[in-house]
């Protein structure tokens, strides 16, 4: 694969402007998976093979990726659109890159998988797989995620077997149920849900007659966020983070 090409791939821009930053020796290569420095590299049709490729551009590492697969630890007072309507969008906090990625589609780069409202917190994954979206949002593959959600009431049993139970949303009258609910101190619960309806969580805790505070999700299928991913932070999925994704 022409080095161009990758670059191009990879939403460093048109493969003109990926050729002009070869030939302006703004673009260093790896020339082999164990290498630790990184050379130049001015002839933007020279060929490499991308699975396992590293080069950097200004400065900057970027391992070849033939689909992105990222964590976010999303922050507060930030919205899962391209065009937020109040707070900044959570795209301006990845690189340029991930957000230029080409695809068939009309819209280019990594796309949140699922939204999470403005004021929740928590993990959330990006990509620019059609396919990976769907199974990880369809409801029927029963993707679990935990929320750690903080209430304004004391919570009692009879709130607890209501979630289990189920709950009548006002726009749907089928139950939706919590596939698990725990206690963990008086204005804490820890709640497990295999489907994403609109406000879900806060519907079902408002259904039991208490009102969220703070809702933040933990974990996505058996992928807790990680202690030291900060908020405002991403990073890439390794292969045995899309395991522990995918059970």
């Amino acid at each position: 694969m022409q080095l161009q090409d990758i670059l191009y791939s990879q939403g460093f821009g048109t493969r003109r402007v990926c050729a002009g930053l070869i030939q302006q020796g703004l673009v260093q290569v790896y020339e082999s998976i164990g290498a630790e420095a990184p050379v130049e590299c001015a002839q933007a049709a020279t060929e490499f093979v991308a699975d396992g490729f590293r080069f950097r551009v200004q400065g900057v590492d970027w391992p070849y990726q033939e689909k992105a697969y990222l964590m976010l630890h999303k922050p507060a007072a930030t919205e899962c659109s391209q065009k937020p309507s109040t707070y900044p969008s959570i795209y301006t906090l990845l690189p340029s890159p991930l957000r230029m990625r080409p695809q068939k589609a009309a819209v280019q780069g990594v796309q949140a998988v699922g939204r999470l409202d403005q004021d929740t917190t928590g993990l959330l994954l990006l990509t620019d797989d059609g396919k990976f979206i769907h199974r990880m949002s369809s409801p029927r593959y029963h993707v679990p995620k935990v929320y750690e959600v903080n209430v304004k009431h004391p919570l009692d049993e009879k709130q607890v077997k209501k979630l289990l139970e189920g709950v009548v949303l006002d726009d749907d009258p089928k139950p939706v149920r919590a596939a698990a609910c725990e206690v963990v101190d008086a204005h804490h619960l820890r709640l497990t849900l295999t489907e994403g309806k609109y406000h879900q969580v806060k519907r079902m805790v408002a259904a039991v007659s208490n009102r969220v505070e703070r809702l933040h999700r933990s974990q996505i299928g058996g992928l807790a966020l990680p202690a030291d991913l900060l908020p405002g932070q991403w990073r890439w999925l390794s292969p045995a983070d899309l395991a522990l994704i995918s059970g």
